[in-house]
C-alpha cells in the first residue's frame, strides 16, 4: 500500500480517483496475485494435499508488498526475464514457510488472467457507481430546466422549440443505457479458476491422483474463495480474450455518449445559451483575456475519442490468439485494461463536474428564440385568421411575402427580424392583431417536452436508481472538485 504513488501511470496519477488508480497499480496487482497463490494453497490443503498450516498463516500475513520486495522483485525479473516468477521467489522469501508450495500446479495465467478479471469486475463495479451519480446530477437539472423553451436544433438550424430540460432528458437516456451495459458486461463476468497450461487441468488432475471430481472441487472452490460467482467452464491457458471485447464495448459506448453531450455544450457554449463551470480566476486564453473557453468539455471530447478507439484492441486482440495461447496479446492488454479504465474514469469525473456546474442564460436563450420564432408562428398566424372567416390561400401568400421581406431584413442587412411588424401593419391582418402576443408565446411551441420529462424521469431515471449500489454512489458522491 505505501507504493502506491511508485507505481501509477501517468494519467492515473494525475486524473483518475484514487480508487481507479490504485485498482490497476502494480502495488495491488501484486497483492491481488499474492492472494490468488494463497486461496489455490488453501483449497488445495483443504482437499487433501500436504501443505503445512505455517505455510498458509505466513502466506496470509505477507499479502502486500513493500518497496524493499519490489526491488527483489525487479532484480529477479531481470535475471529471469519472468514476471510471474520473479513474484513467486519474492513470496517465497516473506514466506519461507510456502516457498515449495506457491503456485502449486497452476501456470502463470491463473495469476495473471485470474487477477484482471477480478480486476474488471471491480472497475466496472466503480464506473456504475460514478454512472449513476452524472444521470442524477443530469436529471436534477433537466427537472430544473423542464419548463423554460428554448431553440431546437436539427441540422444545427433552428428548429421547433423544445426545453432546456427536455434536451438533458436526451442526454440521460443513453447514459441510461451506458448504465445498463455496464451492469451486463460486469454481471457477466465469471473466472477463468485452476485450468492449468492448455486449459485441461492436466498437472492438478497429477497431484490429485487422477481424482477428478477433486479436480473440479479445486476449481469451484478456488472460485468461491476469489470472489466469483462461476468459472468459465472450459479455457485455454487464457480466459478468451472476446471477455475483454465485452467489457470495453460498454467502456467505448459510453465515451460516445459523454462526446455527445460535451459537444452539445460546447456548441451551446458558442451561442451562449449555456456554459460549463468557469472559475473566477479561471485563465481562457493566454492572448485573449476575454475568453471563457469550455475547456472541461474539450477534454471529456478529446479523453472520450480515446477511449472509442480501444475497443478496437480488444477486438483486433481476440482474433489473433492462436489455438491455446499466444503472447501477442499480453503487451497491448497491459495497457489497454488499464488505461480504458483510466480514461473513462477521468471522463466521468470531468462530466460530473460539468453536471454540477451547468449555467444558463434564459435572455439569451429568449433573444434567440425571439429571432427565429416569428417564422415558426405563421402557420399558427394563418390557422387564426382563417378562424376569424380569412381565406388559407391568401393569408398563406401574404405572410409568405412578409417572410421573405423579413428574412431580407435579417441576412442582407443585419437587422432584428421585423416580421410581426410587418404583420400588424398589414390590415388583412386586424382582425387577430390583439391575439399576436398569445400566438408568439414560446410555451405554446414546446409541445408535451414539461410533461415528457417528468414522465422520463418517474418512469425510466427512478426505476434504475432505484436499487442500493446506485443510491450509494449517489448519497456518498461527494461534488466533483477539478484540479487542473
Amino acid at each position: 500500500m505505501e507504493d502506491l504513488e511508485s507505481y501509477q501511470t501517468p494519467l492515473a496519477s494525475r486524473y483518475a480517483s484514487k480508487e481507479m488508480a490504485y485498482l490497476f497499480s502494480a502495488a495491488n496487482r501484486h497483492h491481488t496475485w499474492r492472494k490468488l497463490w494463497l486461496n489455490l494453497a488453501i483449497a488445495e490443503k483443504e482437499l487433501g494435499l500436504p501443505i503445512p498450516d505455517e505455510a498458509i498463516e505466513q502466506m496470509k500475513n505477507n499479502l502486500h508488498l513493500d518497496r524493499k520486495q519490489f526491488d527483489i522483485a525487479a532484480e529477479e525479473e531481470k535475471k529471469r526475464r519472468h514476471d510471474v516468477m520473479a513474484h513467486v521467489h519474492t513470496f517465497g522469501v516473506v514466506a519461507p514457510a510456502a516457498a515449495g508450495v506457491i503456485h502449486l500446479g497452476a501456470t502463470s495465467c491463473y495469476v495473471t488472467d485470474n487477477a484482471d478479471l477480478i480486476f474488471l469486475r471491480q472497475a466496472l463495479t466503480f464506473l456504475v457507481s460514478k454512472v449513476s451519480v452524472v444521470i442524477s446530477r443530469f436529471t436534477d437539472f433537466a427537472r430544473q430546466y423542464k419548463d423554460m423553451p428554448t431553440l431546437g436544433f436539427t441540422h444545427y438550424q433552428p428548429a421547433q422549440l423544445t426545453t432546456v430540460g427536455k434536451r438533458a432528458t436526451l442526454w440521460i437516456q443513453e447514459l441510461l443505457w451506458d448504465l445498463r451495459n455496464l451492469k451486463r458486461a460486469r454481471d457477466d463476468i465469471g473466472f477463468r479458476g485452476a485450468k492449468g497450461t492448455t486449459g485441461t487441468q492436466a498437472s492438478f488432475l497429477t497431484l490429485f491422483d487422477g481424482d477428478h471430481a477433486k479436480v473440479e472441487a479445486l476449481d469451484k472452490r478456488v472460485t468461491e474463495l476469489c470472489g466469483l460467482t462461476y468459472a468459465y467452464p472450459v479455457t485455454s491457458q487464457t480466459y478468451s480474450r472476446k471477455i475483454d471485447i465485452d467489457v470495453l464495448a460498454p467502456l467505448a459506448s459510453f465515451g460516445a455518449t459523454a462526446h455527445k453531450v460535451a459537444t452539445d455544450i460546447r456548441l451551446l457554449a458558442n451561442l451562449k445559451e449555456l456554459e460549463e463551470p468557469f472559475e473566477s480566476t479561471q485563465i481562457g486564453s493566454s492572448a485573449m483575456a476575454y475568453k471563457r473557453n469550455p475547456m472541461r468539455s474539450e477534454r471529456i471530447c478529446s479523453l472520450s475519442r480515446h477511449l472509442m478507439t480501444l475497443h478496437q484492441n480488444a477486438v483486433m486482440t481476440s482474433s489473433v490468439q492462436w489455438f491455446e495461447r499466444t503472447l501477442d496479446d499480453s503487451a497491448n492488454r497491459r495497457i489497454t485494461l488499464p488505461e480504458a479504465f483510466l480514461t473513462a474514469d477521468v471522463v466521468l469525473k470531468t462530466l460530473q463536474n460539468v453536471s454540477e456546474g451547468l449555467v444558463v442564460y434564459p435572455r439569451v436563450i429568449e433573444r434567440h428564440i425571439l429571432q427565429e420564432l416569428p417564422f415558426m408562428a405563421t402557420e399558427n398566424i394563418i390557422m387564426a385568421i382563417v378562424k376569424k372567416g380569412g381565406d388559407r390561400q391568401v393569408a398563406h401568400e401574404k405572410i409568405r411575402v412578409l417572410s421573405h421581406q423579413a428574412a431580407h431584413q435579417v441576412k442582407q442587412l443585419g437587422l432584428e427580424n421585423d416580421l410581426i411588424e410587418r404583420v400588424k401593419a398589414d390590415p388583412y391582418f386586424d382582425p387577430i392583431k390583439e391575439d399576436l402576443t398569445a400566438l408568439l408565446d414560446p410555451k405554446s411551441f414546446v409541445g408535451r417536452a414539461p410533461e415528457q420529462v417528468e414522465k422520463f424521469i418517474e418512469e425510466w431515471v427512478k426505476p434504475a436508481l432505484d436499487n442500493d449500489e446506485s443510491r450509494d454512489g449517489i448519497e456518498g458522491g461527494a461534488k466533483a472538485e477539478l484540479t487542473v
